[in-house]
């Protein structure tokens, strides 16, 4: 492969952008996506970006174009010959061949229900990439919406990939290898995330067996006294596990979130006071940036860091309260959006107060910037409001709209904080510190509302139930 990958790159730069359009076009298609993983063509594309023997913008369009057309003539060939071609190949083998149409109809079946999800995570899986649109098409998925979602997720790849290249430039041959990686990692969780939905659905049909049996074994001398030693934290346990009581197995995960944010800044604050590990990273990382600065990366970054600004952030806060108390007289969700901003600024300047770090060297700013250095800023009140922001929207939206609120807030956060280290306003550790903070002061929130709600949903049950007790009760005094 190595040696393959540098005869591309030896190619005439027209050849090398034909490539970067053919791999991700055959990959669906052709199935060529088994053999030869397209998102190694685009990341030579951007390697030869890098050497400015081809612009950039040309590799990304290259690759978008590859493939959306790509995926589109998988769904077209699935759709007209898919079953044909599963029974002509693999469904000949003796052990698929009994259980082909089962199977298959299971797959039909998620791709239809998830339809978008099913598209955007396909596109970054390894293998998935090549048989989702195929399996879109047999599903009868509505083309159109199976375009925006290829759409989407082919920029998204396509541009991501890209980038890579041509930031790594001559190290290109570690991305792919870690690119390579990650694309098996997600197929792995895929197929382990299949293996555990089918043993739960097999466990689902023995649920008879499997009450008989834990009759059995709760009756047993030993776990009848278990259950009586340990009676209040059995109780516990599962009260905090409970799925349908919000103090349970959400505010369990809230605060388990909040507390891994708190350690991770905890640690972080910690290097940064005493110049250890993280903060010994952070010049490093500086460096690499500096040596990887390009023009339109520049004006790029220039423009994506006003989104973690309080001049933009601050007209968002109004304009999304304004909309959620006109349509849903909504106090509660305009007051957690309100909390998010301004606790979080408030946060950050105490702590950039009580650790007084010092920014990079003013050489390497692109701007002006004033204050302490740890935590960011920008970091810290981008992922608190953006992401109270997503979790305030989706409440009530579908599932498409929800990941797409998700997916957005994600990257706008990472955006934020990558500007910040590439305009040499912070160092590294001082975004992940902002995060962590973010992501913190965020659980703090939602485990207090969590809390709040609960306690006036059960105070509203509690006076309905009194309510229909008193009129319960009147009929009866009158007739004595």
């Amino acid at each position: 492969m190595a040696s393959f990958t540098d005869r591309i790159l030896a190619l005439p730069t027209w050849v090398v952008l034909g490539l970067v359009f053919l791999f991700p076009a055959l990959e669906a298609s052709a199935f060529v996506g088994f053999i030869f993983p397209g998102e190694i063509a685009v990341i030579l594309g951007g390697v030869v970006a890098s050497q400015g023997r081809a612009p950039l913008w040309a590799v990304i369009v290259a690759a978008i174009f590859g493939a959306v057309i790509g995926d589109s003539l998988g769904y077209l060939i699935g759709k007209r010959w898919g079953r044909h071609i599963l029974r002509g190949t693999i469904g000949h083998l003796p052990i698929i061949r009994t259980h082909l149409d089962e199977h298959l109809a299971s797959a039909r079946a998620y791709v239809r229900r998830r339809k978008g999800s099913a598209v955007l995570f396909g596109r970054f899986t390894a293998g998935l990439r090549v048989l989702v649109p195929g399996l879109a098409g047999m599903s009868d998925v509505h083309y159109p919406s199976f375009l925006l979602y290829n759409v989407l997720g082919g920029a998204a790849w396509g541009g991501g990939f890209a980038a890579l290249g041509y930031l790594a430039g001559a190290s290109y041959k570690h991305v792919e290898k870690i690119a390579g990686r990650i694309g098996l990692l997600l197929l792995v969780v895929v197929v382990l995330g299949l293996i555990l939905s089918r043993v739960l659905k097999r466990l689902k049909v023995r649920s008879m067996r499997l009450e008989a049996l834990a009759d059995r074994m709760a009756g047993l001398p030993s776990s009848r006294w278990v259950r009586r030693r340990y009676a209040r934290q059995l109780a516990w346990v599962r009260a905090r596990l409970n799925t349908e009581d919000p103090r349970g197995f959400w505010l369990t995960l809230t605060v388990a979130i909040g507390a891994l944010a708190g350690w991770v800044f905890a640690g972080l604050t910690q290097d940064v006071i005493g110049h250890d590990e993280a903060a010994r990273v952070d010049p490093d990382v500086l460096r690499w940036v500096l040596a990887h600065r390009t023009g339109w990366l520049t004006s790029f970054m220039k423009v994506v860091t006003w989104l973690g600004s309080t001049a933009v952030i601050v007209p968002l806060l109004v304009i999304s309260a304004t909309i959620l108390i006109l349509r849903r007289q909504d106090w509660r969700r305009s007051a957690l959006l309100a909390l998010a901003l301004g606790g979080a600024i408030g946060l950050y300047d105490i702590v950039k107060a009580a650790v007084g770090r010092v920014r990079p060297p003013t050489s390497v700013w692109i701007g002006h910037y004033t204050g302490g250095a740890f935590p960011s800023g920008h970091a810290t009140q981008s992922i608190a409001f953006y992401g109270m922001l997503a979790i305030v929207a989706s409440a009530r939206a579908s599932g498409h709209a929800r990941a797409l609120l998700w997916a957005s807030a994600v990257l706008i956060v990472l955006l934020v904080g990558a500007s910040r280290i590439y305009l040499g306003a912070h160092w590294m550790s001082d975004v992940l510190g902002g995060w962590s903070l973010g992501v913190a002061w965020l659980s703090v929130l939602l485990g207090v509302d969590i809390l709040t709600w609960a306690r006036g949903r059960g105070d509203r049950v509690g006076a309905t139930g009194e309510r229909r007790r008193a009129r319960g009760h009147r009929p009866e005094t009158r007739a004595a």
